[in-house]
């Protein structure tokens, strides 16, 4: 049989992780391999992925896309951070910000703070970001430069490096939000002017070949499609990796049993209202409700565990939090698989966004995970002799980026003071992973660093881990002894330099409703 190259690219199922493989595979390889997109009219964007990791500024840098150019089109607005209510306690907050933090004598400031701090607040006294947060202001003034711009240049300068990376480089300042069916309808112009072919249609059949690889897909009107590589982005449904290719799924229900929500898109009037620079999870009485505020709208929703609510209370605690605007707003209700398929790629198959895993929406890790998928896909596309290491490297990447992300997100709640419900009271009794137990003890005598994170996934920076175990409440912390014996007057400068600093952004910046306003 003679071998050919997979030039041939056939993609099940659009939405938005459909249509960012389509377009990033587009600008990646250009005419010299050929795409299709096939996508049923009947079926939607699931939209809960509107928030995003920093990172994903590369992914429209690589397409050649600048801000003025898709954000308008999609709602959009910045993101410099999440922000955390009622975790530890009713009425309280506090951030997770995209802003590494500043280490002073060798020690992070975080450190320090619990050394001795300022005051009861380390996201405010170790992070810029947070007073801008509070304050609701862009991280960009109004002629477009980057707010202290010295300090980020070669983070926004550097466009053609993947995530893995940019690990240990500058951490850029904000990520996005945006409306995610907007976005593909974005993607999905960008990506036919460039040739790809755009076949809408039911996809009614997979077929196998003799190995027990895809051959081709039937379809409703269109009949057989036929490729080399086949990308499955059905969605929860896994139509090929998990049906029709029989992978397994690994379930990560026992650690993180959230596995239902019901979404609202409320319209509302956001020059009033302003527009918050983070997205919000809120804790409720069996999950927390998330806040993403676009140009025009609220995307939100309740993120809860069935097995301690029912979508009826679910809907109903969701439209009381936002209030009589949402009283004519459908509800969106969506059952969750959360866990991964034990293999991403198998045979000529390879799974993006929902089919290929997904942990609830906490840190915004939906978009990231299909835009590292698609980057690993170029990094470890096949020749003609379909190599298996490039398989099996790949799934090891995926498989590591999504074990990690469901550790950082089970210290959530492990880590969360609160415990006034039957739902809160069992966080703190249920099964962790063996490596996140001895973590945690080693967290309590010594913060976290490069050493004693995660070790196969190093896209959650070391301070990510420090501010929820600091904000939530639950774990107890402690200065490093040494710090006991040290002058901390170079620290105490540093915090008296974020204050001020803050104070002056705060006074300077225009809120998000002026500057996008100003793009438009």
């Amino acid at each position: 049989m003679t071998l050919r190259n997979p030039d041939r690219v056939v993609i099940v199922g659009g939405g938005t992780a459909g249509w960012m493989t389509a377009s990033y595979l587009k600008a990646a390889f250009g005419d010299r391999i050929d795409i299709t997109l096939v996508e049923s009219d009947s079926i939607g964007t699931i939209g809960v992925g509107e928030a995003t990791f920093s990172d994903i500024r590369h992914f429209f840098q690589f397409l050649g896309l600048k801000e003025e150019d898709w954000m308008p089109a999609c709602n959009a607005t910045y993101k410099l951070a999440v922000r955390f209510e009622n975790w530890r306690r009713p009425g309280h907050h506090f951030y997770h910000p995209f802003e590494q933090i500043k280490s002073v004598g060798g020690f992070p400031l975080t450190d320090w703070w619990l050394q001795n701090g300022p005051t009861d607040r380390f996201d405010k006294d170790c992070f810029v970001i947070a007073s801008l947060c509070d304050a609701g202001r862009s991280p960009r003034r109004l002629d477009g430069t980057l707010f202290e711009a010295e300090q980020f240049a070669e983070a926004e300068s550097t466009a053609l490096f993947t995530m893995s990376e940019h690990q240990g480089r500058t951490q850029f300042p904000y990520a996005y939000h945006f409306e995610a069916a907007l976005l593909a309808k974005y993607l999905t112009s960008y990506s036919v002017e460039r040739g790809v072919r755009h076949v809408v249609d039911r996809v009614v059949d997979v077929k196998l070949d003799e190995r027990g690889w895809i051959d081709h897909v039937v379809t409703e009107k269109n009949g057989d499609l036929h490729g080399d590589l086949f990308v499955d982005c059905t969605g929860f449904r896994g139509m090929l990796l998990n049906k029709a290719l029989e992978v397994p799924f690994v379930s990560y229900q026992d650690t993180l049993p959230n596995d239902s929500a019901v979404a609202l898109q409320v319209p509302l009037d956001m020059e009033k209202r302003g527009i918050r620079p983070c997205t919000t999870a809120t804790a409720q009485d069996a999950g927390w409700i998330w806040t993403i505020p676009l140009f025009g709208r609220v995307g939100t929703g309740y993120v809860y565990a069935k097995d301690y609510l029912s979508p009826e209370e679910a809907e109903r605690t969701l439209r009381e939090f936002v209030g009589p605007e949402a009283a004519e707003v459908e509800a969106n209700h969506i059952r969750m698989r959360i866990g991964r398929s034990a293999e991403s790629w198998r045979n000529n198959c390879v799974a993006v966004g929902l089919a290929s895993g997904f942990v609830e929406p906490l840190e915004s890790t939906g978009i990231f995970f299909i835009h590292h998928a698609i980057e690993q896909l170029v990094k470890h596309f096949p020749a003609a002799d379909w190599h298996p290491q490039l398989r099996e490297r790949y799934n090891s990447a995926v498989a590591n980026v999504m074990d990690g992300v469901r550790e950082f997100l089970v210290l959530h709640y492990k880590g969360a003071a609160r415990d006034d419900t039957q739902y809160w009271k069992d966080t703190k009794t249920r099964a962790i992973p063996d490596s996140l137990a001895e973590r945690i003890e080693q967290w309590q005598v010594q913060q976290p660093d490069s050493e004693n994170v995660f070790p196969y996934y190093h896209g959650l920076p070391p301070y990510s881990y420090m501010c929820i175990l600091l904000g939530a409440g639950a774990i107890p912390m402690r200065p490093s002894p040494a710090l006991a014996l040290a002058d901390d007057s170079a620290a105490q400068a540093e915090f008296a330099s974020i204050r001020a600093t803050a104070q002056r952004l705060v006074e300077t910046l225009p809120s998000q409703h002026e500057y996008f306003s100003r793009m438009r």
